[in-house]
């Protein structure tokens, strides 16, 4: 193996970036040439492109009539963190975590928001905590889909449709590529600059009529900052989910986000999508079953995601190493990928055990994985190969 030669075809494009992640196929700046530049968000033609994104989400994702849908400030996080502050309090809350993100909003609801009745449910990085011990009765806080460990819930079974709290799901590196369940969700939040490849700093918010019914019933003990309120005078402000933003969106890339949902129509809305992501995630999933040096991260087959594909090296000499040494092993491997400018951006998130995550949504071509699968064989042999010489 340490003779393996270079590989002949090279990725057509080598980003694989987590987020922002790459543009749709056949992206150039000329995409955003309608964009409303130098106009107003609240004049008639601003107005018209926040309305038209909304329209398109909802329509995509197939988000119910009666689920609102706000273009809101600072990505998925703002997002999230709007209706943690916003909601939270009223009755208990079990917040899930098996991941970096997920960890991170706990750490949000015990220090910052320091409510008292919290449950942490979590679970280590490639395995999903047992579901069965939410108590849906109380408010639930979890990600869909691991971002950083590339674990997801199967499904929405899990979540019965009777329950008294609210759920309050990231769905941000799951939507548009994982079929969500929204009559299970109540509070949907994800960023566009994931699965359709959209630039970053807006997120989208989607609330069921439980949510609004919360927001409009429940005031919460502490101050919320203007980018966070979305009531007055117990009402909630309709204007955020008709396009009438919290504060000045960049119209630039509300037209770059219309350009991806217009080219995910074209290829078959949303489960054209899906189908994408799959494809694309079969292509490293097979070659992991193939080959001994490489691991997914996700234990159970049926939580792997076909998104942020999480991978762990294997091999029996590098696995005894000490952990410094195999984190610097995979950094070393990922380097040389880079410097080859076949795989940008693949290195394991930073809190995340040591190893590769490849982005497989939708707008990755499936060639390019298939192209990229002989380097990742030839990057790992010629890094066992200077370990070897080391010893």
């Amino acid at each position: 193996m340490t003779n393996l030669p270079t590989p002949d075809l090279r990725p057509a494009n080598p980003r694989f970036s987590s987020g922002p992640c790459a543009k749709r196929p056949g992206w150039t700046p000329e995409a955003l040439i309608d964009a409303a530049l130098g106009r107003s968000h609240r004049a008639k033609i601003g107005k018209s492109k926040l309305s038209q994104a909304i329209d398109l989400t909802r329509e995509i994702l197939g988000v119910p009539d009666d689920y609102r849908i706000g273009i809101v400030p600072a990505s998925d996080t703002g997002a999230v963190e709007m209706a943690m502050w916003s909601m939270l309090g009223a009755r208990g809350t079990d917040m899930v975590a098996w991941e970096s993100f997920g960890e991170g909003w706990v750490t949000d609801v015990v220090k910052q928001l320091k409510l008292d009745d919290v449950r942490k449910i979590t679970a280590p990085y490639g395995e999903l905590p047992d579901l069965s011990t939410i108590d849906f009765d109380r408010d639930v806080v979890f990600t869909w889909n691991g971002t950083t460990s590339g674990v997801r819930v199967p499904n929405a079974d899990f979540i019965p449709a009777g329950r008294q709290g609210l759920t309050i799901c990231d769905a941000t590196s799951a939507a548009f590529a994982q079929d969500l369940d929204f009559a299970k969700l109540d509070v949907t939040t994800f960023s566009w600059q994931k699965v359709l490849g959209g630039e970053g700093g807006h997120g989208v918010l989607i609330l069921s009529p439980r949510a609004v019914e919360r927001l409009e019933s429940y005031v919460p003990a502490w101050p919320l900052p203007k980018i966070f309120r979305m009531t007055k005078g117990g009402k909630l402000i309709e204007g955020i989910f008709k396009g009438e933003t919290i504060n000045t969106p960049s119209m630039l890339c509300v037209e770059d986000y219309i350009d991806a949902l217009t080219w995910a129509q074209s290829v078959g809305g949303l489960k054209g999508l899906i189908a994408r992501a799959d494809a694309n995630a079969d292509v490293l999933h097979r070659f992991v079953a193939e080959n001994a040096w490489i691991a997914n991260l996700a234990k159970v087959d049926a939580t792997r995601s076909n998104t942020s594909v999480c991978l762990v090296i294997a091999d029996p000499e590098v696995a005894a190493l000490a952990p410094d040494a195999q984190a610097a092993f995979a950094k070393a491997l990922v380097g040389r990928l880079d410097a080859e400018g076949v795989a940008l951006d693949i290195g394991a998130y930073r809190d995340a055990p040591a190893g590769l995550r490849i982005w497989c949504g939708a707008t990755v071509e499936t060639s390019d994985l298939e192209a990229l699968t002989p380097w990742l064989s030839w990057a790992f042999a010629q890094e066992k190969a200077g370990l070897k010489q080391a010893a």
